[in-house]
């Protein structure tokens, strides 16, 4: 199956699972089309490792830290939200367990971001992540 969507998982860092006020998001360093604009870290998911496990791995990797996964922000299609025609990526809240944020690879600076107000969506996001600050928004506002 040659045309199977690569997927991709992303973490939306919080600052508490139980009562998130504040979201981490990433800037990205490349590709020039993106850079500078804000994502959701996480990356691919490798060959014999599940989406849970990638993003562990990946958040390790980018950021530095060990999370806790809460909720899914479930998107329309079975591989969560598609980014473009050859990748779709799921997103998980996370909450750090371990370590402090840093942006080690891909990103050249991480900032918290008040989930009150409409802070997090004035931010320049990649335009694939948009739907899902929105998704997340909502998901908010139904658990408040």
């Amino acid at each position: 199956m040659g045309d199977a969507m690569v997927q991709v998982v992303g973490g939306a860092l919080v600052d508490s699972l139980e009562r998130p006020t504040r979201l981490l998001v990433a800037r990205r360093t490349a590709p020039p089309s993106l850079a500078g604009m804000w994502e959701f870290p996480g990356g691919k998911v490798e060959s014999g490792e599940s989406a849970e496990q990638a993003l562990h791995r990946e958040l390790l990797e980018e950021l530095g830290v060990s999370v806790v996964l809460g909720a899914e922000v479930r998107g329309p299609i079975a591989q969560g939200w598609a980014l473009n025609d050859r990748a779709a990526m799921r997103v998980w809240f996370a909450e750090v367990a371990r370590g402090r944020p840093a942006p080690l690879e891909d990103h050249d600076e991480l900032r918290w971001v008040s989930l009150d107000g409409d802070d997090v969506e004035r931010l320049p996001w990649i335009p694939a992540d948009f739907p899902i600050v929105a998704a997340l928004r909502g998901h908010l506002a139904r658990t408040a």
